[in-house]
């Protein structure tokens, strides 16, 4: 006989606080979590969704599907992963968007778009592919005005869709909760029936992958007395077995399957599935939120590095050795960021190109420790060297605490400092993680690897020739600096010669540049009637005012050029 599987499917609920989110999630929903409809005591004393909740429904497998699916699927499960609205709550909103397929984003039709709706497009555009918009609280329109109020506002939602990747997106009119989440519950809602319809025809087989490590997002963690503690959460990657031994990285625990269940026990689950894993002998009170995995499997790091590209809605600058909140995999930690980019001499040639891959097969921009940087007070939003393209940028990012998270994550930087009631997005940049650091000593350890220079300018004038090949020069350093760090370094001259720094020349910071070639004629002829004007005494010869100022406003200048790599910890200085 066969035994036909459901096909979990998971969908995110987001929007600004008080569309009505979680009144959608009751009205499509059969069955219910222990951490669904804001149970929450805090959030049904504030009335606001605190915590991701979830719920779910089935139907029969659509016939679409059917023929992807061929017969392992019988029935479909619309999980629902109702994200919290309020601005304060963002990095949850993240940490819910990272393990869903398709997002309905909830817009309250009187109010239209506002500021954390815009936030929640923007997570959505980074984090899935599929998107539905809902226009809800219909029944707040007059009877006369309301179906040009949903055609004025699908137009509106349309156009501010154009220049993303949801372009063309269904929307749909919806009254979840009529008259209110106050009101009661005999008022049937609207448009739920057709809502249950678009979501079972916009459905599709997302990649599901059995193999590889065990990844699974931690939503919920509590007690059954006499089973023992139940880890609720959502499979990113990989399966788990009854009987598997699970490490919870963040605790440095290890811990054992005793069994699983969706809806009803079962002996495994895959990439995809929202579970509930009973586990033996562990206190359920020292996780709320945070992943398991299989042992061994994910890295503790201390700092970073990252492809970077800022969000275009985001008006301030980002600027290096600024902190920022970091949501890279789901924790949200500050960190200090610094940013760089190739330089010019660093060809991108290097790097074999594999073909153009689709948005959601992408890889990471490549990098490589052999390859020159250029250190970057702030991101560089102009375009590259090559026509129309986007410069390529790094960041690395020192976190103030160890955070734990799988190769190649996503990672978003925001300032959720903000003002949360100024219309202006936190959002500042997103990426994927390349490279980790997880020893605690990372700067003497790690850092060393990482060439990234800043380029170093010097001036100063000749004071006066000595020789044909030797002049001193001053005002290029202060008389306290260690003049034997620059001995050997090339200077030009602002007639052309090239010269080499000997050392230093008294006390007062001046120094002696040996020029090899040799001293132009016109050079020396400048020079010594500069230093005979100067060195005449009495009024008949002594030179006039007009010819010092001559003299001294046409100096010959010496220019030091060199770079110096900002994690040596020799502090040497290069010159190419």
């Amino acid at each position: 006989m066969t035994s036909f599987l459901t096909l979990n499917f998971n969908v995110g609920v987001l929007g600004h606080v008080d569309s009505g989110k979680t009144s959608l999630a009751r009205a499509l929903s059969s069955t219910a979590s222990t951490a669904a409809f804001d149970k929450n005591p805090q959030s049904k004393e504030r009335g606001i969704t605190l915590d991701l909740g979830f719920s779910a429904f089935t139907v029969p497998l659509p016939e679409h599907l059917r023929e992807a699916c061929g017969e392992r699927y019988d029935h479909l499960q619309f999980t629902l992963v109702d994200c919290p609205g309020h601005a304060s709550l963002i990095r949850t909103i993240i940490g819910g968007a990272q393990i869903i397929d398709l997002m309905l984003l909830v817009v309250d039709i009187v109010k239209g778009m506002q500021t954390q709706t815009a936030e929640c497009l923007l997570i959505g555009q980074l984090t899935c592919s599929h998107m539905v918009i809902i226009l809800n609280k219909t029944d707040l329109l007059p009877d006369d005005k309301k179906q040009s109020a949903i055609d004025k506002m699908t137009k509106r939602m349309h156009k501010t869709l154009e220049n993303t990747r949801f372009k063309g997106c269904p929307v749909i009119a919806v009254a979840a909760k009529p008259g209110g989440p106050e009101a009661p519950d005999t008022e049937e809602a609207q448009g739920i029936i057709e809502l249950m319809q678009l979501l079972k025809a916009q459905a599709f087989l997302p990649h599901r992958d059995p193999s590889g490590c065990l990844l699974m997002a931690v939503d919920h963690c509590f007690s059954i007395r006499g089973q023992g503690t139940v880890i609720t959460g959502t499979i990113l990657q990989g399966a788990l077995h009854v009987n598997d031994t699970l490490e919870i990285p963040a605790l440095k625990v290890h811990t054992h399957i005793a069994h699983l269940v969706i809806l009803k026990r079962i002996p495994s689950a895959m990439q995809g599935d929202r579970v509930g894993v009973c586990v033996t002998q562990f206190d359920p009170k020292l996780l709320e939120r945070g992943l398991v995995c299989t042992p061994g499997s994910l890295s503790t790091l201390h700092a970073g590095i990252i492809t970077v590209q800022k969000i275009e809605y985001y008006r301030g600058a980002l600027c290096s050795r600024a902190k920022f909140h970091i949501t890279i995999g789901h924790e949200t930690v500050m960190a200090r960021v610094s940013f760089f980019s190739r330089t010019s001499l660093s060809s991108q040639s290097e790097v074999p190109s594999s073909g153009s891959p689709s948005a959601e097969e992408a890889t990471p921009d490549p990098f490589s420790f052999d390859w020159e940087f250029h250190y970057q007070e702030e991101y560089l939003t102009g375009k590259g060297e090559t026509e129309g393209q986007e410069q390529e940028q790094w960041a690395l990012l020192e976190f103030e605490r160890p955070v734990t998270c799988p190769p190649l994550c996503l990672v978003i930087g925001s300032r959720l400092d903000s003002d949360i009631h100024s219309n202006t997005c936190r959002l500042a940049f997103h990426g994927k993680l390349l490279e980790g650091f997880e020893d605690k000593n990372y700067t003497e350890t790690s850092l060393p690897r990482l060439k990234i220079s800043k380029d170093k300018h010097k001036e100063g004038a000749v004071e006066r020739v000595t020789d044909d090949y030797t002049v001193i020069g001053r005002n290029l350093f202060k008389k306290e600096t260690n003049l034997q760090l620059f001995v050997g370094l090339k200077v030009t001259l602002s007639s052309g010669e090239t010269g080499v720094i000997e050392g230093g020349f008294g006390q007062s910071g001046k120094i002696k540049i040996r020029v090899p070639e040799g001293l132009k004629e016109e050079t020396k002829q400048l020079l010594s009637s500069s230093s005979k004007k100067k060195g005449k005494g009495g009024a008949k010869n002594e030179p006039s005012k007009e010819d010092d100022a001559k003299a001294d406003s046409q100096p010959i200048a010496i220019h030091l050029n060199f770079k110096r790599y900002v994690y040596d910890p020799q502090k040497k200085m290069v010159q190419s």
